[in-house]
């Protein structure tokens, strides 16, 4: 009896390991570039902080790299459009950053993340009344994305990003 159970666990113990051995790195999804890019955008934001701005920019270059080729292997996600936007507005390129964001809302257009980043690049770029806009949408969150957004639109704070 003792060797049926003993046999059962090592049996369940190597089935367990084989499983967890395929998905740990099986990233056909895109899902490993998307992991990838949100830890490259957390180290440059840090690095942004610093005041490192050339470590950053290559995080963010790196990052937007990955993103959109997650983007491309599994199209149509907010939280990767959403930071295809915030790489591509750290680099500078805010039209084309823009257009992720304004994808991304197509897809949830209640996505927290994508209406703070999108009003403070409207902030940016003078355009207050569309700042508003998102700042409205988030209204009813109850979130810190609103009061972020906010203190900036009201002045009392600088976008950190």
């Amino acid at each position: 009896m003792k060797k049926l159970i003993y046999t059962l666990l090592i049996i369940i113990a190597l089935t367990n390991n084989s499983f967890s051995a395929g998905t740990a790195s099986d990233s056909s999804d895109g899902s490993s570039s998307y992991t990838k890019a949100y830890n490259l955008i957390k180290a440059a934001k840090k690095y942004e902080i610093k005041g490192k701005t050339e470590k950053a920019q290559k995080k963010y270059t790196k990052a937007q790299k990955l993103l959109l080729k997650s983007n491309k292997k599994k199209p149509l996600q907010a939280d990767t459009l959403n930071y295809l936007g915030f790489t591509t507005r750290k680099l500078g390129d805010y039209e084309k950053g823009e257009e992720f964001y304004l994808q991304g809302l197509q897809i949830e257009p209640n996505h927290n993340g994508i209406n703070e980043y999108l009003g403070e690049l409207y902030m940016v770029t003078n355009r207050v009344d569309l700042a508003k806009e998102r700042l409205n949408v988030l209204k009813s969150c109850g979130c810190e994305e609103y009061s972020q957004l906010k203190e900036i639109i009201d002045g009392t704070k600088k976008s950190k990003y």
